[in-house]
């Protein structure tokens, strides 16, 4: 698995928010998703201490695809003006992949703030 892509995205506070990452092995060739789970999980900081944030990562093993989700109650958690890091991870119970990292930059919305 090469190393991880870089995704960093703007995110409306409050709102449903998915994206989709199709892994590639070092020669840019799919990377088969059979017998792999998926995690997806935001922070404050990079490292120990951070406050994390679970969020949704499902496995197509069809289509080879991992699908992302910040669910709205998740992102309601999230303050404007500071930015978050994440990373999405894929494990086929013996080894770990992280392949897609990156920033988070809420901006509040306004209906249903706060």
């Amino acid at each position: 698995m090469a190393f991880p892509g870089t995704y960093n995205f703007n995110y409306y506070r409050g709102d449903t928010f998915s994206f989709i990452v199709r892994p590639k092995d070092a020669n840019g060739n799919t990377f088969s998703l059979d017998l792999y789970s998926a995690a997806f999980t935001v922070a404050t900081a990079r490292g120990a201490g951070a406050t994390q944030y679970n969020c949704t990562a499902s496995v197509n093993t069809v289509d080879d695809i991992v699908t992302c989700t910040i669910s709205s109650t998740v992102g309601r958690n999230f303050a404007s003006g500071t930015t978050y890091v994440y990373d999405v991870q894929i494990t086929d119970g013996i080894s770990v992949h992280t392949i897609l990292t990156g920033t988070i930059t809420p901006t509040d919305d306004i209906t249903g703030a706060i």
